[in-house]
Parts: C-alpha cells; structure tokens; sequence
C-alpha cells in the first residue's frame, strides 16, 4: 500500500513539475493560445509586482501577447522549485502549492548580444487537479530585483 501512495505522489510531483515547465515555454515561445490551458477554467495571475496586471488566463495570455513582443528573445529559468500537497486521510488531495525561483533574460533584438533586461522572482502557484489533470489556479509572481542594460552613446544620440 504504502508503495501505490509514494508512485502516485512522484506522478503527481512530475506531473506539476512539468506543468511549470510548459508554462515558462508557452511565456518563452509566444505560445499565447497555449498559456490558458495550462490553467482552470477560473485560473488567474498576478503579474503586479513588476508593474504588469493581475486577471484571468485569457486576459493575462492577451496582455503578455501585447507586453512581450518587445522582446525577440525570452527564457525563463525556473529553479528551487518547492511543492506542497494537500493531504487527505494521508493521501495526496486534489490541491498542491509551489513556489519556485525564476531568473528571466530578455533581449529586444536578433543580434545575439547580451540581454537588455533581465529580472529575478519567486513564483507562487496554486494548483487543482482536474479531469484533464493539474492545472493552475493561481500564479503570482514576486519580483525580487531587475537589471536593465545601460544605454549606449548610439542610444542617446
């Protein structure tokens, strides 16, 4: 028994690990008419601690669609990833939270060069299962320190 209950928490701990990993490519990719299903249908995120919006999937997937296409280049590096289920006559329920750290270049050009902006934060999801599996409920992102590239003399002439 106690082997069936670790099996199905490892699937379900991959099974989200995954999901944060389509989310920083959906992000990355452009993929915007991905990034709703990625979340429940009354998932939301909360992008206001780095001067974005807060709102729904399709209105956060519209907003990053418009926001992000400054930037030819984007990556997000999503690490220390820390998940926490919910448990339920010690079983894992249909809940979970994680918080992860996020290290996130960005470049305006093609030029190959270095970024023009990047930025650090902690993710905080939440997290339901459903009948097509874990998908997010809530994301918010915690912006911790952001370095943007100093201007050149070409830029300021």
């Amino acid at each position: 028994m106690t082997q069936r209950v670790d099996l199905s928490n490892l699937m379900d701990r991959l099974a989200i690990d995954s999901l944060i990993t389509d989310y920083a490519n959906i992000v990355d990719d452009g993929a915007w008419a991905a990034y709703p299903g990625i979340f429940t249908q009354d998932g939301r995120a909360d992008y206001t601690s780095s001067g974005g919006e807060e709102g729904t999937a399709r209105e956060m997937a519209a907003w990053l669609e418009q926001t992000l296409q400054l930037f030819a280049m984007r990556q997000h590096l999503i690490v220390n990833r820390k998940i926490r289920f919910e448990v339920l006559d010690g079983n894992t329920g249909d809940t979970a939270t994680a918080q992860a750290d996020m290290y996130n270049p960005m470049r305006m050009g093609d030029d190959g060069g270095p970024p023009d902006l990047e930025c650090g934060a902690r993710y905080s999801f939440t997290f339901r299962r459903t009948y097509a599996g874990w998908r997010i409920s809530k994301l918010v992102v915690h912006e911790k320190w952001r370095r943007m590239k100093p201007p050149t003399r070409a830029d300021l002439d």
